[in-house]
């Protein structure tokens, strides 16, 4: 197999298990101050993810070193242009770490409630700056024949991707308090059900209208694979909230996990075999062969993947078997 592809394929995998485990971990966090109305229900809150935040985090890390390893150009002009936007995420996705570790060091409400709120920013900030990152790569960004980023910060931000960042917050929302109705009982599970049948009322139209302005914005249909699955992600929110109305919360969580896949797919698959579309000349583009690295290093990497990348993937699986009951207040230490 090309292993160009091979390696384009893997990233999207890495960003399909980042968005997909990173992005009930947002939810979480953005409905933390919400869905807690005391300190010791903010603390089940936290403790759902408090084993795997970190964890998840380290999909992003691994997607960030297969770009630059595999394809260096992607890269370095991705990382050059993007670098406010992925600047303001990567300081969003600091403070919630450190928001996590310093909240408990204080029982004072003041300390608490502040480190609950900077979990709240942190999240919130990722959700939509990662849909206005990914819109961004659909729809093509001012870049010249030497693979130099040429715009500015706001240069990313179109009503377009404003609709792409308010879609990834919806639907991670609803995925976090999807998983927050599986990971706690009583009233806490409850509420978690109620405010996401709120959540999908929201997130399905936003989401019908970003697959509508992606017809007309980008040349994402250009490709029938990716249009169908983009339309496909439509059609398993839509049967997330159904299978929500009917309180099989468990199929939502999936279905709605579905949804974040089949995007995410759509995206790569849209983009393929480009990696950055310039929208100066697409002859400028950068593709998964003028952004890559040698063939020699491709199958160097791709040797240690093979070894590595189970061994990840079985020690993350335990990890959820480990902590997969549900959370509540007597799981608190005090």
């Amino acid at each position: 197999m090309d292993l160009n592809i091979l390696w384009f394929i893997l990233i999207t995998v890495l960003f399909v298990g980042f968005f997909f485990l990173e992005g009930f971990d947002f939810g979480v966090g953005i409905l933390l101050p919400f869905l807690g109305k005391n300190d010791q229900e903010r603390r089940v809150v936290i403790n759902t993810i408090g084993p795997h935040w970190d964890g998840n985090e380290v999909w992003l890390i691994t997607a960030g070193g297969a770009m630059f390893a595999a394809f260096p150009n992607w890269y370095a002009t991705l990382f050059s242009g993007f670098f406010l936007a992925l600047f303001l995420v990567l300081f969003s996705l600091i403070i919630r770490g450190v928001a996590f570790e310093f909240r408990s060091s204080d029982p004072s409400p003041l300390w608490r409630n502040t480190w609950d709120w900077v979990i709240f920013t942190g999240s919130l900030l990722s959700a939509i700056l990662w849909g206005v990152a990914v819109t961004n790569l659909l729809k093509g960004v001012p870049i010249n024949a030497e693979m130099q980023y040429v715009g500015t910060f706001f240069d990313l931000l179109s009503p377009y991707t404003i609709i792409g960042g308010l879609t990834t917050l919806l639907v991670f929302m609803f995925h976090g308090a999807l998983f927050l109705s599986l990971k706690t009982t009583g009233d806490m599970a409850e509420r978690s059900l109620k405010i996401a049948q709120r959540i999908a009322l929201v997130a399905i139209p936003v989401v019908l209208l970003l697959a509508g302005l992606t017809y007309y914005q980008t040349d994402l249909f250009a490709s029938l694979g990716a249009g169908i699955t983009l339309i496909g992600s439509g059609v398993t929110l839509i049967l997330a909230a159904v299978f929500l109305k009917t309180r099989k919360n468990g199929w939502a969580f999936v279905t709605n996990g579905v949804t974040i896949l089949l995007f995410t797919v759509s995206v790569f698959w849209g983009l393929f075999p480009r990696v950055m579309i310039s929208s100066l000349n697409a002859n400028w583009s950068l593709t998964i062969y003028n952004a890559s690295s040698s063939p020699y290093t491709l199958k160097i990497m791709t040797i240690v993947a093979m070894i590595m990348v189970p061994i990840v993937l079985i020690y993350q699986g335990w990890t959820y078997w480990v902590f997969r009951n549900r959370v509540t207040e007597k799981n608190l230490h005090y």
